[in-house]
Parts: C-alpha cells; structure tokens; sequence
C-alpha cells in the first residue's frame, strides 16, 4: 500500500500546481493555439475525455503550461469517445468509477515534454505522469501504446501534443494480487469486480506466486469476472450467489483452474500475443485467437471450443498484464 500512497501523494501535488497555475496564467486562444483542454471541449469526439478530464480534476492542468517539464509542455495520448464506449463509458456514466481510480488513470495518458509522432517508435517507452513506463509496439503496419493503438499523432496545443488512441489505458500501480484486490474491493468501480477471482486465489493459497517481490517473473494473466465464475458453476449445478461458494469445489480443483490463467512470458499487451497455442502454468494449452479490433479471444482445452471475449484488456500492473475476460477457462479436467 506505500505505492498507493505515494501515487496519491504525486497526484495531489500535481493537481495543486495545476490549479494555482490556472488561476494565474489564463489562455489566450486568440494568439496561439488552443490549450490540450481546449481541444477536447472543442472536438465532439471527445467528449467523454472532456467530462473525465473534470470528474477527475485534471482539466486545469491540462489548460496551462506544464509546471513539470522546462519546456511547460505536456504530451496526451487522448482516448476518443469509442474508446471509452469500449469499457461501456460515456459522459454519463463515468459514476461508476471512484474518482481517485479515475485521476489515476487520466495521468497515465499524460506525459512531460513533447513527444512528436516521428519520436514514437517499436521498443521505445515514455514515462507517464504517475511514474508508469508505457512501451511502443508495431504490428500490422499499425502503432500502439500498451494496447492501444495510435490512430493520429501531432496534434499541436499551446500546451503540448496530442495523440489520438483508441483505446483507454489502465495502470494500476501495484502488483496482479493488489491489482485484483482493488477491484474486488471497489476501488476502481462503483461496484466490485473480480470478488470471485481473489477468493479463489485465496482459497489455493496462490497470492505469494502472484505477488510482486525482487527477482520474481511477469506473467500475463487472464482474469475471469464475476458473472465467468457465477456461470461456471451453473454449468457444474451449483449455485454460486457469493465468493465463498467457490470453495464448494476440490481445492486441487481450483488451483488446476487457476493455473489455467496465468501465463510466465513478461507480461503481453494484446498487439504482442499471437493467434494460436500459448501454455499456462496449468500445462494444457490455452488457444487464442486471431487480433481482431484490438483483442483476441481465448479458449481452454476444457472450454469445448467456446472462447472467452476481453472485457478489459492490457491492464498493467507491477508484475505483468491482466486482461480481464468473460469465461473461466479451464484444463482438461
């Protein structure tokens, strides 16, 4: 948790000298260019970053000059209204997240200085504002950020840069297991997610494999929601109405499931996995499908050929990826 409070720590300062700074040096759009903020009042298409950019409290900032950076400039990898809709956002429904998550993820999409489209190239990483590293990856003839593709760049602010994805990114901070936790607890939406997922965990005493310590390895990890283990057990005739009735089934039984997600490759953002076999700890071969829109499904040998979808891709943590998916996958059993 000294992460988090770090983290918090930043974003406070950060947001503070953004909102002293907008008190005293308003823009002048008649002059120069439109501020980052500007733009996003003024282009219909995002509107959602608009009214995340002043639930989140990051729209003063991003009005003025960047107090961080020699040059007073900010680079903004700018989600579009589809973007949003992918995670079932809009202007209206942004509640259902906790603003502190909300905050944090604006400031992921943020950087110091201006990085020019030409600068953006496969292998190379910049430094968000939260202190996450977000790396660059080519595919297909195509440029992402994480797993989020780059559809414009340079678009030039008084301010600083902005670059069009079409995808939201999300970082957590801290490690899969707090990662999980996090959302189980409803620190990140409104409602809890992923409550059966951390019980499961627990119950295979699996959370010292899963945490980040010096020396550990990076997994990419699919993580089933809550409605994927709900109907898991409606398929095995059990009625699963809260976490703790996953422990209804053989421990061996869950820890064989369990192994089942999780894969030890340093953590793929989805334009880094490929359609095919890939090998989970479990040992049997989870199949995943071909990159379509910016996801892939994936399949367990257990599964009878019914793939899982992405609900939340290319979350980043500490040790690795989680993408969270719709189906529990499972081994031969």
């Amino acid at each position: 948790m000294k992460n988090l409070h770090i983290l918090k720590n930043a974003i406070t300062a950060f947001l503070l000298i953004g909102f002293l700074n907008s008190c005293e040096t308003p823009s002048n759009y008649e002059d120069e260019d439109p501020s980052i903020a500007y733009i996003a009042v003024s282009n219909p298409n995002f509107s959602t970053l608009e009214a995340a950019a002043v639930t989140g409290g990051v729209a003063g900032p991003l009005s003025n000059p960047n107090p961080n950076d020699p040059s007073g400039a900010y680079t903004v990898f700018a989600p579009t209204n589809d973007a949003f809709a992918r995670l079932g956002l809009n202007s209206e429904t942004l509640g259902v997240l906790q603003k502190s998550f909300l905050t944090n993820t604006l400031l992921y999409h943020v950087s110091n200085g201006n990085l020019a489209g030409n600068e953006i190239m496969a292998g190379g990483s910049s430094t968000s504002a939260i202190g996450v590293d977000r790396r660059f990856i080519t595919r297909d003839g195509a440029t992402y950020i994480n797993g989020s593709q780059i559809l414009a760049t340079d678009v030039m602010a008084s301010n600083g840069t902005v670059h069009v994805i079409d995808k939201v990114m999300i970082a957590t901070g801290v490690d899969i297991v707090q990662s999980a936790i996090a959302l189980q607890s409803a620190n990140v939406f409104i409602n809890p997610e992923l409550s059966f997922l951390v019980e499961a965990v627990l119950y295979a005493d699996l959370a010292g494999a899963l945490t980040a310590s010096e020396g550990s390895p990076s997994f990419t990890v699919f993580a089933p929601t809550d409605q994927a283990f709900i109907d898991l057990g409606a398929a095995l005739g059990l009625t699963f109405t809260q976490p703790s009735d996953i422990r209804q089934l053989p421990v061996e039984v869950v820890t064989a499931v369990l192994l089942n997600h999780v894969i030890a490759n340093d953590g793929k953002f989805t334009p880094e996995l490929n359609q095919g076999a890939i090998t989970p700890l479990g040992g049997d071969d989870l199949t995943l499908g071909a990159f379509t829109n910016g996801t892939l499904t994936v399949t367990g040998a257990g599964n009878g050929g019914e793939p899982a979808n992405m609900v939340i891709p290319d979350v980043q943590t500490t040790n690795g990826i989680v993408h969270v998916i719709d189906k529990v996958l499972l081994p031969n059993l």
